[in-house]
């Protein structure tokens, strides 16, 4: 298992997958899926370390430019696990991703999912749904 934070930051080109580290032992066909688009696989777990330090360390890699596709993989219903797909918009504040192609997954039973940057909004701006149905 190769954990994110463990790696330097001129380690990574092309593709590059995080993954909540608790997605092979919830949903491994799903994962077996990932492993499929790429072997670069990193693993995160934010129940033990902060968004912000992985924001961070993404940030760092995508500045160096070598990267140019990123996905972020998820276990389904996890509290800890849907941060993974906010890091789009903490890496929006930071720095201009108009040149890496983001793409956001959640496995369910044996499939990934691709989740639209408006589902993950919603689900980070709960108010968004309380205006939706006035």
């Amino acid at each position: 298992m190769k954990e994110l934070m463990s790696h330097n930051i001129y380690e990574f080109q092309n593709q590059l997958i995080i993954c909540g580290s608790c997605l092979p032992n919830m949903d491994n066909k799903a994962f077996e899926k990932l492993q499929q688009i790429s072997n670069q696989i990193y693993f995160v777990c934010l129940e033990k370390i902060h968004m912000n330090m992985v924001a961070h360390k993404l940030a760092s890699i995508l500045k160096i430019g070598k990267v140019k596709k990123l996905i972020f993989a998820s276990v389904d219903k996890s509290p800890h696990c849907i941060q993974l797909h906010y890091m789009t918009n903490e890496l929006t504040k930071i720095m201009n991703l108009k040149n890496i192609k983001i793409l956001n997954y959640v496995s369910n039973k044996g499939k990934l999912i691709e989740i639209s940057s408006e589902t993950i909004s919603l689900s980070k701006n709960l108010i968004q749904l309380t205006d939706s149905k006035k």
